[in-house]
């Protein structure tokens, strides 16, 4: 979740992007070109895909754990390195497939911030969200 703040500080401020085109890329992987003219609805579809995609990403962690107890035993390293997968799932697989328009190769700057974001953004907070309802007492 903390990824697409990271996305609307890096590409919304320091690229001039205007906000709502962020969350209407992401919209685009679903319903393609369209989403560039759908104005503040199809920004709102791109948020709502944003979380979608973020909870499943969360649900499988936690699932995963449920098998490899050392996910919550080791979760800073572990959350890094989903982190790592979660980024190179989407990037190099996700979007490829999806509906978006394909963009020229991130330069490094891009790619490093992409990187990051996923490590810190989104991998280690799963996993200490997972160890942490996975260690708090049964009520």
């Amino acid at each position: 979740m903390l990824d697409g703040l990271d996305a609307v500080v890096y590409i919304g401020m320091m690229q001039g992007i205007p906000v709502v085109r962020v969350f209407q890329f992401i919209a685009s992987g679903l319903i393609g070109v369209r989403a560039f003219h759908g104005g503040a609805a199809a920004a709102v579809l791109g948020a709502a895909l944003h979380f979608t995609i973020a909870i499943g990403a969360a649900a499988v962690f936690y699932l995963l754990s449920l098998k490899l107890p050392v996910l919550v035993r080791r979760q800073l390293l572990c959350g890094q390195i989903y982190g790592l997968g979660v980024f190179v799932f989407m990037h190099y697989v996700v979007v490829p497939l999806s509906a978006a328009p394909r963009q020229p190769p991130a330069g490094a700057a891009s790619l490093m911030n992409l990187i990051f974001s996923h490590v810190f953004f989104v991998g280690i907070p799963i996993a200490a969200a997972t160890s942490r309802m996975r260690s708090s007492p049964k009520q």
